[in-house]
């Protein structure tokens, strides 16, 4: 599957913005799906997952009540959407598919997934 990440830019705090995530290539309607982020010289931390109908979520502690993932098969594109967004949100953002051989609930770490596409980057002034 090819990840295209699209809808970072500059906003202020408080401010809100909606990333886009388009598959292409692959079934889509039958992957988990995740977002994650990363600054330079950091590791690349979990932000959010969905299951591959959209009736599960996970979202990181730092994230939960602000951002909300969803996942619209028809389309093949996943999105976050992301509210009252704060300095410390500033990070590239990384679209991924979630290990099709990989079994129980929907994971926070990067190594079950295995599709990942390139970052849009987000920055919120302060």
């Amino acid at each position: 599957v090819q990840l295209q990440a699209s809808g970072g830019g500059l906003v202020q705090t408080g401010g809100s913005l909606r990333l886009s995530c388009a598959a292409s290539g692959d079934v889509f309607s039958s992957d988990n799906m995740g977002w994650f982020r990363q600054n330079p010289g950091k590791e690349r931390n979990f932000v959010a997952a969905i299951s591959w109908r959209g009736g599960k979520v996970l979202y990181a502690d730092s994230v939960k009540g602000r951002f909300r993932i969803s996942k619209d098969n028809a389309k093949n594109t996943l999105y976050l959407e992301m509210n009252s967004l704060k300095p410390e949100d500033t990070a590239d953002y990384y679209c991924a598919r979630e290990s099709r051989s990989r079994p129980g609930p929907l994971s926070m770490r990067t190594a079950a997934y295995d599709s990942w596409g390139q970052g849009t980057l987000v920055t919120v002034s302060s």
